[in-house]
């Protein structure tokens, strides 16, 4: 009960920090902006074979050679070309072993048609042995295939719902072998949990050194900017070091997020970060606009009732340019973008128009960000 009442001090202390700074960042659990290192999944894939397709499958001589292989197993002893195609697949399933997944648990898997099957819908999944890396056997999958989908044909149309040829079997693999996850290091004899971010950064690393010496004093290092070392006090025994964790990743730290601006110049999305400014500058903007027109002009002969000429239909092509007026706005301080964003607003500055101002602006020196274009 002692050590419960020293977490909650430096909590509530947080709490008081982070609604102070609210108008220039948001706390966040470190739970949310971290990963342990050790706790990550492992890939799994195997071939199998999809049965029951109501002649939307392969016709290929692979799936026909697999079905064969399965048959034969059962004393069924057949040749490929005994069998005919359309009803069953050749697939690839893939799933993904998690952290704690144990012996005899169940995971999702997804499943993809490697062949010429055009949907796998009622489709079912014969037991098919997943691997690792490794080439071990860490789990079977099996059972009915969900598309979330449907497809309805007729003779000269179809509707499609959904991409046909890739399914999933929520909980359709159980895991034969586990693969044990290590997130407590020995160092220095010293047990050690080791706290990524997942965006790096130095005072976002510091912030969470501070917050958790508040509880447990001189227990973290910072190595760089997105690794934190964190260690496990002696007075704690093996069986409470996963209480340990879940103590020191529920704490709050203030975020710092780097100025930053993103661009996607094929969607028109801007993105930036609330710590952008941007200096003293002048923005001008304004398009030139070029109208082109067609029309047709009737000729008639010269004298009326005559046969010296006909009438005739004759194009004209009329082509006008105009400078629409430019917009001057003049930044005289340092404002942020949400100030410069409702300046550019007011004159109906387009997104193309807000890409072209933002590049302006680092050329000139004038953006103090970094400026990514995806």
């Amino acid at each position: 009960m002692r050590q419960r009442k020293n977490y909650i001090i430096p909590v509530v202390s947080l709490l008081v920090v982070c609604s102070i700074f609210a108008n220039t960042g948001k706390c966040e659990r470190i739970k949310d902006i971290v990963d342990i290192q050790g706790l990550r999944g492992n890939p799994l894939r195997g071939i199998g074979l999809v049965v029951g397709l109501n002649n939307t499958g392969d016709t290929s001589l692979l799936s026909r050679q697999i079905l064969t292989n399965i048959l034969r197993k059962s004393g069924l002893v057949l040749n490929p070309s005994d069998l005919n195609g359309g009803n069953i697949a050749v697939v690839m399933v893939t799933a993904e072993l998690g952290a704690f997944a144990r012996e005899g648990s169940r995971i999702d898997v997804d499943v993809s048609a490697v062949g010429e099957a055009k949907s796998l819908q009622g489709g079912t999944l014969l037991p098919t042995p997943l691997k690792g890396l490794d080439d071990e056997v860490y789990a079977i999958a099996e059972g009915g295939i969900s598309i979330g989908g449907w497809t309805a044909a007729g003779d000269k149309a179809s509707v499609t719902k959904n991409h046909q040829t890739v399914g999933r079997i929520p909980n359709g693999a159980i895991v034969e072998k586990e693969e044990i996850a290590t997130f407590v290091e020995n160092i220095g004899g010293s047990r050690v949990v080791t706290l990524n971010l997942r965006n790096s950064d130095f005072s976002t690393a510091e912030q969470i050194s501070k917050v958790i010496d508040q509880d447990f004093p001189e227990s973290t290092t910072v190595a760089d900017a997105g690794t934190i070392r964190v260690k496990v006090p002696r007075d704690i025994s093996d069986a409470q070091v996963a209480g340990f964790i879940a103590d020191i990743t529920k704490l709050e730290v203030k975020v710092d997020v780097p100025a930053v601006v993103v661009i996607n110049e094929r969607t028109g999305t801007i993105v930036v970060g609330e710590n952008v400014g941007i200096s003293a500058v002048a923005i001008s903007q304004g398009s030139l606009v070029v109208k082109i027109t067609e029309t047709e002009r009737v000729s008639q002969p010269v004298a009326p009732f005559s046969d010296s000429g006909t009438t005739e239909r004759i194009p004209e092509t009329t082509i006008g340019v105009e400078e629409q007026q430019a917009h001057l706005i003049p930044v005289s301080r340092s404002v942020t973008v949400a100030e410069l964003a409702k300046s550019l607003n007011g004159i109906g500055a387009t997104p193309s128009d807000m890409i072209a101002i933002f590049n302006a602006l680092k050329e000139a020196g004038a953006l103090q960000a970094r400026l990514v274009i995806m």
